[in-house]
């Protein structure tokens, strides 16, 4: 009888083990997106990487691209750059939503939006960016496309809005705007809220031509949690996960696990023991976060 028991409590805990860990998959799969990022870092974009794009989007027939330039001083010239480029890569409508503090609210132009097959943001201004769409229907129907298996690109200040924790490129502690930083001082690094496709990393461009190694061991730093990601001009990342690839011209620098950070408190320098710090080129991958 107690044998019996036993062996019924122990059938019991195996399926509520079974049932449990089920459920932990479920949810993990239904939290991935099932989209892609492609993430550059600047620069020249030569036709040879924008196929990438291409061969990742897997275009049909019904299928539209979307510009959204409001990064851009010009964004009738980044639409019109980006269109002339991709026209010759596929025969696909593009079209531009250049979106205002009105119309971030307009329900048919974010339908649209949701729908489309690829998601492209332009350079310029990052600030700018998120200062239109930051917690406004636009954000979440980037989300939404994302989620459901749109490809979402970006250059230059179109990389940097990727992050959660988004490099503005401003010092705390210097008046003046500078391309990299001249030194490594905690509490410098200005960071606000990006559109957080990217939770695990944080992303730097223009990184080997602009030299923003500071920048970046900064940003270490601030969140020595994140992965830190330094991709060059002409060079992208494609993000599926927590898989991260390498295609294009240049380099990809990734840092990560600093370790023994101490900061001083009166001139705001640090000192570092160690952090892994590597180098990816073309065809190469590595992982953020765990799997």
């Amino acid at each position: 009888m107690k044998l019996t028991i036993q062996n019924q409590l122990q059938k019991g805990i195996q399926i509520a083990l079974t049932l449990f860990f089920t459920l932990c998959f479920s949810l993990a799969n239904a939290q991935k997106p099932k989209g892609k990022l492609f993430i550059i870092g600047g620069g020249n974009r030569s036709d040879q990487l924008m196929q990438h794009v291409v061969d990742l989007a897997q275009f049909k027939k019904t299928d539209y691209i979307v510009v959204l330039p409001m990064s851009s001083e010009e964004p009738d010239s980044a639409y019109i750059y980006f269109r002339d480029q991709f026209q010759k890569l596929v025969p696909n409508p593009i079209v531009m939503l250049n979106f205002d503090k009105t119309t971030v609210q307009n329900p048919k132009l974010n339908d649209s939006l949701q729908k489309a097959k690829l998601i492209f943001i332009s350079g310029g201004d990052q600030t700018r960016f998120m200062n239109v769409v930051a917690n406004t229907p636009v954000f979440n129907s980037i989300h939404k496309a994302f989620q459901n298996g749109s490809i979402i690109a970006g250059t230059s200040a179109g990389a940097a809005v990727m992050s959660e924790k988004m490099i503005t490129g401003n010092q705390k502690l210097e008046k003046e705007y500078s391309g990299t930083f001249d030194n490594i001082r905690f509490d410098n690094l200005e960071t606000t809220p990006g559109l957080g496709l990217v939770t695990k990393a944080i992303i730097d461009q223009h990184f080997l031509r602009r030299s923003r190694y500071n920048r970046l061991i900064s940003a270490m730093v601030e969140f020595p949690h994140l992965t830190g990601i330094g991709i060059d001009e002409s060079t992208a990342i494609i993000v599926d996960g927590n898989t991260i690839s390498v295609v294009g011209e240049s380099e990809v620098i990734v840092m990560k696990n600093p370790k023994g950070i101490q900061k001083l408190k009166q001139n705001k320098l640090i000192s570092m023991e160690k952090m892994e710090m590597s180098i990816y080129v073309a065809g190469q991958q590595f992982k953020i976060g765990n799997e």
